[in-house]
């Protein structure tokens, strides 16, 4: 890496853990090194906590949490407005950081800073909206009233697929209540979260009210912190079988949690469909951040009148993608993560192609440094292959035909998942029993991308708990208090 840009961005990112407001070293002196997955190299080291770390982190945000509730909410509403304006302000250091951190083509991450930054502008304007209610008791026996408070301390879990976005939809509702946070971010891609804890330093969050914590040591780290009786919150995006663990966890403190866990998305298209608009949802939908996201439409349910022709195109289109580092002009297919999700790609298409599936094109790993795997078309995939039951997390796109409705409905509900789903049919009484039929949290109705800063956030199964976004997200940091007072008429 010798762009100039580049170097002086990553020297700018504090290195240390970010406790009560300083910035530290690791307790032993570890560090932990940060790679561009489209290189392969080390491009920064930074502190490595221990358990240590972790609880004086809660610590922090144990002793900052009486001032911090007690601040007006129009205040704290004052403040994520200000980290808004910053982080636009700093947009392009941002998506820069997380292409070379991430490998997202630039323009998407643009798209994501602007994304995320909708957290802190929404949640901002929701903290003084936090009402409660007063009235009769129905039994004559005095008055009802009914007051929202912050939940106290709380632990977010953040993963690597978009680490400023999965940052700020958990900071600033936990903000807007008038919690505190320990904020553990993934260990592939720490550094976004660590520029954004300067930037809400600079917003003017007080000290100990954001606490940063980067690890190799996950699993002691967070239960150590999970274990704490202080803690009162756990949030969390990630596997469902980590997310399980963590549940296990969790249970023993009896504590709120707001699960994001994994997707096996359906996108499913009929007959009557606008192809035209079918496939760019379908191009959005699948290969928006190399197919790493839970939302990624995963099975392509494609009636079998259209299914050759969808396949058509989608190929068409697939094949004209530029692939390569995502700092590059004209780049739409950046690396993936690591080695290890180009050899989970790589096994779900050779099943596929074992069983029966045709593939269209791409279907292997690109040669040269980085993890990059081509872009892939799979049509006629058999209902057995793996494929199809598990989260691809790459940039693989399987096409399975149906003859019906009732068949779509069944495919598609037929999974322990329930994120999001993407439906796409001119006829609107259709569409109107799809959103009925379909078990999934999220749609998109003739849309490919449904994630909005304004509206609720999270799926239904084995998918997770809890919103994220829209008026029920701050919910998720606030526990309601009923008080019943004497009659203020009685003699």
């Amino acid at each position: 890496m010798n762009d100039p840009r580049e170097t002086a961005l990553l020297a700018s990112v504090p290195d240390g853990l970010f406790v009560g407001g300083a910035w530290r070293p690791a307790a032993d002196g570890a560090v932990l090194g940060v790679e561009d997955p489209a290189t392969g190299q080390r491009v920064k080291e930074i502190a490595d906590a221990t358990v240590a770390d972790g609880v004086a982190a809660l610590d922090a945000a144990c002793d900052a949490f009486p001032a911090w509730a007690s601040t007006p909410a129009r205040e704290r509403g004052e403040i994520l407005r200000r980290a808004f304006d910053l982080v636009q302000e700093r947009a392009d250091d941002l998506a820069l950081l997380m292409t070379v951190e991430m490998g997202k083509p630039l323009a998407e991450a643009r798209a994501e800073v602007r994304y995320g930054a909708e957290f802190l502008r929404w949640f901002g304007e929701e903290a003084p909206r936090v009402q409660g209610r007063y009235g009769p008791s129905p039994a004559g026996s005095g008055r009802t009233v009914v007051t929202q408070h912050p939940v106290g301390p709380c632990f977010l879990i953040t993963p690597w697929n978009f680490p400023l976005a999965m940052a700020t939809r958990k900071i600033a509702p936990a903000l807007a209540a008038g919690c505190t946070v320990v904020v553990k971010p993934a260990t592939l891609t720490p550094l976004t979260t660590l520029l954004l804890a300067s930037i809400l330093a600079e917003a003017g969050v007080p000290a100990g009210v954001v606490n940063v914590v980067t690890t190799t040591r996950t699993a002691p780290v967070s239960e150590a912190i999970l274990r704490d009786p202080r803690l009162r919150k756990l949030s969390f995006t990630g596997s469902t079988p980590v997310g399980q663990r963590l549940l296990e966890q969790a249970a023993g403190g009896v504590l709120r949690t707001s699960m994001e866990l994994g997707g096996n998305a359906p996108f499913v298209v009929f007959d009557d469909a606008d192809l035209d608009l079918a496939v760019e949802g379908a191009i959005l939908a699948k290969f928006r951040n190399v197919g790493q996201a839970c939302t990624a439409a995963n099975r392509f349910l494609v009636h079998r009148p259209v299914a050759e022709e969808f396949a058509r195109r989608v190929t068409e289109r697939v094949r004209a993608f530029r692939t390569g580092r995502g700092t590059e002009e004209g780049v739409t297919v950046g690396p993936l993560i690591d080695r290890r999700a180009v050899a989970a790609s790589a096994a779900l298409v050779r099943d596929a192609v074992e069983r029966g599936a045709t593939l269209r094109t791409g279907g292997a790993a690109v040669d040269g440094p980085g993890s990059f795997f081509a872009a892939t078309v799979l049509s006629d995939v058999p209902p057995d292959s793996a494929v199809l039951r598990e989260e691809i997390f790459g940039p693989v796109l399987a096409i399975v035909p149906f003859d019906d409705e009732d068949e779509a409905v069944r495919i598609a509900n037929d999974t322990e998942y329930g994120l999001v789903s993407y439906v796409y049919t001119r006829d609107l009484a259709r569409g109107q029993r799809m959103i009925e039929r379909l078990e999934t949290g999220m749609m998109g109705l003739n849309v490919g991308v449904v994630s909005d800063a304004a509206a609720p956030f999270g799926g239904w199964k084995m998918s997770g708990l809890g919103r994220e976004g829209g008026a029920e997200g701050i919910h998720e940091y606030l526990q309601t208090k009923y008080t019943l007072t004497a009659d203020p008429f009685a003699p």
